[in-house]
C-alpha cells in the first residue's frame, strides 16, 4: 500500500530486500483437477469450465487472514522526502471491511498529510485513500490496489505472506509523474491482533530507500 496499507490480514493475523522475499507458507488451494484440465489439448466443456470457475472462487485461509484485519484503526505516519532529513509526521483513521463475502478487504483511509507546497513550505492537507486487497487463487498470490486524492493513478502490487514472521511483502511499480516510474516494496508486519506496521520502500533508479512508515492500532 501504499498507504497500505497495506497495509492489512489462535491470534488473527492482520493485513504492507529484493533478495529476500518471504514465500507463502499458508495452506493454499491448489485444485489439481484444474491443472489437469488446462494441460490437455482438448477444449474444456462448458460444464468443466464452470466447475473450474467455482473451484477458483472458493475461500481459503488466505482470505480469512485478510478478513481478520476488518475493523477501525488509528494510524501514525512518518514520511521521508529526504532519507537524511527528519521525517514529517501525521495521523489518520482507517476503516477496513470484508467485501464480496470475504473475498476482498476494502479500506477507507482519512487524515491529515503534510506536504511541501509550491512555495516549498510544508502545508497540512486533507488525505483520502482507498485500498482493495485480496488473494488471487489463480496466481496464488496476494493482490492489492491503491488510490488516493494525491494522484489519479492506481497502484497495483502482488505479495506473499510468511506465517513464521507474520509478514506480508508486496512489490509493484507506480508512475506518479510522466517518466518518473518507481519500483515499490511494502513490508507489513503483524505484531498482534490489534497492532501492525507498514514500511514503504521506493527505488527511482538510484537504489531503494525507505520513504514511509505507518503504525496501526485497532480502535476499541
Amino acid at each position: 500500500m501504499a498507504l497500505a496499507e497495506p497495509a492489512p490480514k489462535t491470534d488473527p493475523a492482520a493485513a504492507t530486500s529484493e533478495a529476500a522475499k518471504p514465500a507463502v507458507t499458508l495452506e493454499l488451494a491448489k485444485p489439481a483437477e484444474i491443472s489437469a484440465a488446462t494441460s490437455t489439448s482438448a477444449q474444456p466443456s462448458d460444464a468443466e469450465m464452470m466447475k473450474q470457475m467455482m473451484e477458483m472462487s472458493k475461500l481459503n485461509d488466505n482470505h480469512k487472514l485478510l478478513a481478520s484485519q476488518a475493523g477501525t484503526w488509528s494510524y501514525t505516519v512518518k514520511m521521508w522526502m529526504d532519507p537524511k532529513a527528519k521525517p514529517t509526521e501525521s495521523t489518520g483513521t482507517a476503516v477496513l471491511r470484508a467485501a464480496m463475502d470475504g473475498r476482498y478487504l476494502h479500506g477507507e483511509y482519512s487524515g491529515k498529510f503534510k506536504m511541501p507546497g509550491a512555495d516549498g513550505k510544508m502545508k497540512e492537507m486533507d488525505f483520502k485513500g482507498n485500498s482493495l486487497d485480496g488473494y488471487d487463487n489463480a496466481k496464488q498470490k496476494f493482490v492489492s490496489a491503491w488510490v488516493d486524492n494525491m494522484g489519479t493513478g492506481i497502484m497495483l502490487s502482488e505479495g506473499t505472506y510468511d506465517a513464521a514472521t507474520k509478514t506480508f511483502t508486496y512489490t509493484g511499480d507506480y508512475e506518479a509523474m510522466p517518466g518518473m516510474k518507481s519500483k515499490v516494496r511494502q513490508v507489513i508486519k503483524i505484531a498482534d491482533k490489534d497492532h501492525h506496521s507498514m514500511e514503504y520502500y521506493e527505488d527511482r533508479g538510484q537504489g531503494e530507500m525507505k520513504s514511509m512508515e505507518i503504525n496501526y492500532s485497532r480502535k476499541k
